[in-house]
Formats: structure tokens, sequence, C-alpha cells
């Protein structure tokens, strides 16, 4: 990655040597320039910054952030988003007045060189999200020694994702990768070591998984070949911002798809199919989640790719009702654990 870095710095060097504007054409991060196959991603169109009078402070910060890029990567530092920002308050000009100034340079540098910021160093702040089962994730502590986690021994608790996951490795006998919406049902699964009676390996994702909980996901699914299911509520929110970012990414992140989503994820979560075969408790729909709904149908590549989305998107609004994951709890606490999940992945019962 640093001679990519030192390939663009020599290209705006030999611009200005001879006496010409230098430039930097990235790709164009915007709705328009995004297409849909198997993951969002960004298309061909590029933007070229020039450095002219009415740009040279976007150009000088560009170079900057490129520098402070190969800095840490020769290096072998790392610095969060918020660092970045504050570094940039020695740049005198050149400094951000604020945080998203930063963030949209870095997300411009993750497009220019095609690649995402963790592989330049730049850590998440926010949490990865929660692991338990059949997994031993190897790491290293900060001596640089071998250490080997063990997913199954944490008794009540889970393992925490870290920021960044790229150095870690992965042993499993696991069949499958569960991967929760809220952290209740993963602590329910969890206390009942649903992982043990099934061989598989339980992820909590928060609601919309993180970047790092994203990653970790998509290396653990391709490193050990496993398939991953998707558990989510029955809701507007739960299909087209929680499934679909885990599995085709979103429309501001196609720039870095690529490697932070898993198209080979599939949806094991509660349908609107589900509310009657299982005689489920809902709540009617939200003025916000009708217009959610159709918006999917209309405009949402990922569900105008897939009918039988539309059918169960279809299916809600002319129900009017939504789910949660917890409904199964008027058939007894673990009747998710014992009837619902078993059903569903013994049939193959998902939506794509």
């Amino acid at each position: 990655m640093q001679e990519t870095i030192r390939k663009h710095a020599e290209l705006i060097k030999t611009a200005v040597e001879k006496n010409k504007r230098p430039s930097i054409k990235i790709p164009k991060r915007s709705l328009t320039n995004v297409v849909y196959d198997k993951f969002f991603k960004l298309g061909k169109a590029v933007v070229t910054r020039t450095l002219t009078y009415n740009t040279i402070k976007t150009f000088a910060q560009t170079l900057r952030v490129l520098a402070l890029m190969q800095e840490t990567l020769d290096s072998d530092d790392e610095l969060t988003k918020r660092e970045l920002y504050y570094v940039s308050k020695g740049w005198d000009d050149a400094r951000f007045l604020a945080q998203p100034e930063s963030d949209m340079i870095l997300d411009d540098i993750e497009a220019l060189l095609s690649t995402y910021r963790e592989s330049l160093g730049v850590t998440p702040e926010e949490k990865g999200g929660e692991v338990a089962g059949r997994l031993i994730v190897l790491d290293k502590d900060r001596k640089g020694a071998d250490v080997e986690i063990d997913c199954t021994k944490f008794a009540s608790g889970a393992y925490s994702i870290p920021s960044s996951v790229e150095h870690l490795k992965f042993q499993t006998k696991a069949k499958f990768v569960l991967a929760i919406e809220t952290a209740g049902m993963f602590q329910r699964l969890n206390n009942h070591a649903f992982w043990d009676s099934t061989d598989c390996i339980l992820i909590s994702m928060g609601g919309v998984p993180t970047r790092a909980c994203r990653r970790f996901i998509r290396k653990l699914s391709d490193d050990h070949k496993l398939p991953v299911y998707g558990f989510t509520d029955g809701d507007p929110f739960a299909y087209g911002n929680i499934y679909r970012t885990l599995k085709v990414g979103s429309g501001n992140s196609a720039h870095i798809n690529e490697y932070f989503c898993v198209p080979s994820a599939q949806f094991l979560g509660v349908t609107p199919y589900d509310i009657e075969k299982y005689d489920l408790p809902t709540h009617p729909l939200k003025d916000t989640d009708v217009k959610r709904l159709n918006d999917l149908l209309k405009n949402d590549p990922f569900f105008k790719q897939h009918k039988i989305w539309q059918k169960a998107v279809e299916k809600m609004l002319k129900s009017g009702q939504r789910v949660e994951q917890q409904a199964f709890a008027k058939h007894g606490l673990n009747y998710v654990i014992n009837t619902y999940l078993p059903e569903k992945i013994a049939k193959n019962d998902f939506l794509p």
C-alpha cells in the first residue's frame, strides 16, 4: 500500500516540476455511481480533483492525509478517525475545522487507493460485537506473543470483537455462523449454549453491524467457507438496514463494501409468513415503516433483484404488522431455541 501512495505522490510531483496543475482522480462516491452486482459497489465514474484557487485547501488536506497514512504504515502504528482530526490541528491553514471534513477526505482516500481505512492503520472507535461458540481466535498480545482465545470458555460472557480484526486468524469446526440482531437474543442463545447443540458460532451484531463486526464475519466466512445466517426482527429496519448492510453493504459505503459485506449470507430472521405459521404477537406498522417498505420496493436494487423479498415486503404491507425476535416468548422463553431455529435450519427455510 505504501508503494501505491508513493506512486500518487510521484504523479503530483512530476506535474508540479513540469509547471502543470497537479490533479488526483478519485472514484465518484455518489449514489448515482453505485451499481448492484452481488453487493453495492462503485461504478466507473471518477471525479478529478485539480489544484486551483478554489480547491487548494481540500487538495492540500488530501495530500496531508495521504502522507499521514504513509507515515502510519511505515511506523506500523495506528490511529482513530478522531485522532486524525486532531493531528490536522498542526497543519496550519490545511487543518480541518470539523471531523466530518476529515472523515470525507478519508473516505476519498479509501476510494482512491481501492482499500479500506483499517488496512491503512485507521481503527474504528465503535465496539465490534460479541462472539460465542465453536471458534478459537488466534491473536497476539502486546508483546507479539501468540494468544489462543476459545470462544466457548467465557461462561455467561462472550468474546468482544476488537476494533481492528485484520491480524486475526481462526480455528473452527463449526457448521455455520448465526449473526443476531439484538443483544438480548444473543444472550439467551449463549446462556443456553445453543452453539453447543448446533455446532455453530453466535455473533451479536447489536443492530446495524459495525465495520469491525462485518469484517470479522466476512473473514470468518471466507477463511472457513462457513454459511452465515442473519437472525433479525421482522420489520423494515431489520430488512432494509441491518440484514441488507450485512449482505450487500450500503450505497454510502460502496467504495469498501467488497471487504465488509457477506454476499453469501442468508436470512433466517422473522418473516411475515412466520407470523401466521407460529401465531406470533405483532405491532402495527407506523407511517415511517410503510414509507420505508415502499422505498425498498421502488428504489432499493437489492430488493428489486429478489422477487421473493418483494413478496415478503408486500405481505408485510398488506398485513400492516411487524414482529420482533422476542415474540416467540409467547410460546415459552426457549421456544426460539427448541423449535423455531432448529425447524428453519433443518428445512433450509431462508430468504436470500
